[in-house]
């Protein structure tokens, strides 16, 4: 499992000093502040105007600790990451989409891709060395060659150059419908920093989804790195009693 964080808010300086001169306040601003973290303070602020004199002594983590505590994190929407997540299962990936608010997806698709070198993941729960995982390398394979088989059928002895989009694409849905869900897929994700405390906080501590606590793990450890005043209050339990990593989330 990879993820590559891509993209994420970027502050306009020039225009936020603009901004605070037209207004004819001032702004103290925190340099040890990420990007993402000055943009929930700036936004938050512009609610009162607690520019200049009205500014509190807080600093930028003190201010969104603040702002947590008092759950007043709509603020938090307005900072925004894309990552793209590399190595992670299609039961992973329909479990993830279903977190609609303050997400957007674009996922590999099986009905353009041709999947006949696909990889297929195992679970984390699996014991490599037991027959149960024996057998779910046989039936993973054995889908891979009906999944090519049956390509090979519907293309009729034709190139893939003979036949027409939309006919590929008829063929490739007939034939993905024989894949397991074990099969590794890609996804890019934009989400806000609200919307991924939801995620984490409610995802991370499945016990029984190893592969969606890892996913948690590695995402939290990006952010923490990336912007950690916005993610101060949850952290990674390197291992739990299972001997995998969860999340913990503050009261």
């Amino acid at each position: 499992m990879k993820i590559y964080l891509v993209s994420k808010t970027v502050l306009n300086s020039p225009l936020v000093e603009q901004f605070i001169e037209d207004e004819n306040t001032k702004w103290r601003r925190d340099d040890s502040a990420s990007s993402n973290e000055e943009i929930v303070e700036l936004s938050g602020r512009v609610c009162y105007m607690s520019f200049g004199e009205s500014q509190s002594p807080r600093n930028n983590e003190e201010y969104i600790r603040n702002l947590i505590k008092m759950g007043h994190e709509s603020v938090l929407e307005h900072a925004c990451w894309t990552f793209i997540v590399t190595g992670v299962t299609r039961a992973f990936t329909h479990q993830l989409v279903r977190h609609r608010v303050g997400f957007s997806y674009s996922q590999l698709s099986q009905q353009y891709h041709d999947e006949s070198e696909a990889k297929f993941i195992p679970p984390i729960e699996l014991n490599r060395k037991s027959k149960a995982y024996s057998n779910w390398k046989e039936q993973a394979r054995f889908s891979l060659d009906n999944y090519k088989e049956t390509i090979a059928k519907m293309f009729n002895g034709r190139k893939l150059s003979d036949i027409d989009k939309e006919e590929r694409r008829q063929i490739r849905s007939v034939a993905r419908s024989i894949l397991p869900n074990c099969i590794e897929t890609k996804i890019a994700v934009t989400a806000n920093a609200r919307a991924i405390r939801h995620f984490l906080k409610i995802r991370g501590v499945i016990e029984g989804d190893l592969e969606m606590r890892y996913f948690s793990s590695k995402l939290l450890n990006i952010f923490k790195k990336d912007s950690p005043h916005l993610f101060q209050d949850i952290h990674v339990i390197e291992k739990h009693f299972d001997g995998h990593p969860i999340l913990r989330v503050e009261e």
